[in-house]
């Protein structure tokens, strides 16, 4: 996943990528992609990916944001679990997405298989699955949990979980959000210590919601800081305050993240592009 040029000044191989999700009519994946797409497009970044939604909801929808973010001249990767399909059907998508010059998917873990089947649903089967399938397809990138996926006993579990989608085959990573960068140098000194040394992109989330982002966060197992929740409290009921505040606290924590050897971050824009905009331009990358 390292860019093919130099994408901004001041990181001159950080790698940039942009999230988002599939809206539910044509109409609106058509404002999307002529709107926010084309506003975060101006900063050339080197991917952005397109979420598969919980039980493969946005089954048809991912596909279908895909080939328009293709049309308008952006590399995409799709995410991709099992989702509730079967061999079959995650075939016929992931063949389609080869027929439209897909070269990265993003294998996370799918919803638990309805009593009394024997689905596979983790992202570790799924990677196996698409090697073995796919062999000389695809890349394949998964998820990282510098804080501790939300399901694990421990530490230690969750580490071998990952360790596992990496042997299984996957070349890089993409973490959840955080607001520690001690929790990012952890988890980096933890991967060293596992013989571990694939790329490990940091997923960055703007702040420009509170109770948006403590929904999220509890639901996602990402710690907000006290400090950290105390002060957007500072700004609760000031929109412009907030994003603001919000903008420098992420720009800072990205810049730390970047002196640490991240090799790139990747923005959970939540289809908005304000914010993302302005932390990247905080950071250096170039706007064309």
């Amino acid at each position: 996943m390292a860019p093919e040029q130099d994408s901004n000044q001041s990181h001159p191989q950080s790698c940039l990528s942009f999230e988002f999700f599939p809206p539910k009519t044509e109409a609106a994946m058509d404002r999307l992609v002529t709107g926010p797409a084309m506003k975060l497009a101006g900063f050339n970044p080197d991917f952005v990916s397109v979420t598969y939604g919980a039980g493969g909801a946005t089954r048809g929808g991912t596909p279908a944001l895909v080939g328009k973010l293709l049309d308008a001249g952006l590399s995409c990767v799709p995410h991709l679990s099992f989702g509730g399909s079967t061999a079959d059907e995650l075939n016929t998508l992931v063949d389609q997405y080869k027929s439209m010059g897909i070269k990265q998917l993003l294998c996370l873990r799918g919803d638990n298989p309805a009593e009394g089947t024997d689905q596979h649903i983790y992202a570790k089967d799924l990677v196996q699955y698409i090697q073995k399938h796919y062999p000389e397809d695809f890349e394949l990138v998964v998820a990282a949990y510098p804080e501790v996926h939300p399901d694990a006993a421990n530490a230690k579990e969750d580490l071998g979980y990952f360790a596992d989608k990496v042997r299984a085959g996957a070349s890089s990573a993409i973490t959840q959000y955080f607001y520690s960068a001690d929790a990012y140098g952890y988890f980096l000194q933890s991967c060293a210590n596992e013989g571990l040394s694939l790329p490990i992109h940091v997923g960055v989330m703007p702040i420009t919601n509170i109770d948006a982002l403590e929904r999220f966060s509890a639901k996602a197992g990402a710690d907000i800081p006290r400090w950290l929740s105390k002060s957007m409290a500072t700004h609760a009921g000031h929109e412009k305050d907030l994003i603001a505040f919000g903008v420098d606290i992420v720009t800072n924590l990205c810049e730390k993240l970047l002196q640490m050897g991240a090799p790139g971050l990747h923005f959970y824009t939540l289809n908005r592009w304000g914010a993302s905009s302005q932390i990247c331009r905080n950071l250096g990358f170039l706007e064309t």
